[in-house]
């Protein structure tokens, strides 16, 4: 395999991950917008006041996006500054294909959690803060794949 093959392939690793965990963004964003959705209808169907801050639980899946980024952004300057020959290629494509994996779950079922969240809050009103701290739950193993895959890379 050449050279020019191998820094491809540790590049696609970084693109990859933007790609992979966008994916998952937008499976999550989507799940909990449907559902925001038509709980907004349901409260004017009652005509009660419609909230808005169901926004929040649609939102919060686009955040595995950005790290996402993070992720191809630092496989991309660890091949671009030296740190890395072109020998590294399969960890790279590796780290950018299981990382976005990982994003790609968590921005899922955290619109999965959103959209029971949207629900909830538009029928009852009450327990907003206890449904973000599961969406912060969620959102954590995101965290943790770009932490541990950027720590696989060194």
């Amino acid at each position: 395999m050449t050279e020019q093959v191998m820094m491809a392939l540790a590049k696609a690793g970084g693109l990859a991950a933007l790609g992979i965990a966008a994916i998952g963004s937008a499976l999550g964003a989507g799940t909990a917008g449907a559902s925001a959705i038509g709980a907004w209808k349901k409260c004017y169907a009652q005509s009660k006041a419609a909230p808005f801050i169901l926004i929040t639980f649609i939102g919060a899946p686009l955040s595995q996006t950005i790290y996402g980024m993070i992720l191809m952004n630092t496989i991309k300057g660890r091949l671009a500054n030296g740190d890395w020959s072109a020998q590294n290629w399969a960890a790279a494509l590796l780290a950018g294909i299981c990382g976005g994996l990982g994003m790609c779950f968590s921005a899922w079922y955290q619109g999965v959690a959103g959209a029971a969240g949207a629900d909830a809050l538009a029928e009852t009103g009450q327990g907003f803060g206890n449904y973000l701290m599961t969406l912060g739950v969620v959102e954590t193993v995101a965290l943790f794949v770009l932490v541990f895959s950027m720590m696989g890379l060194g």
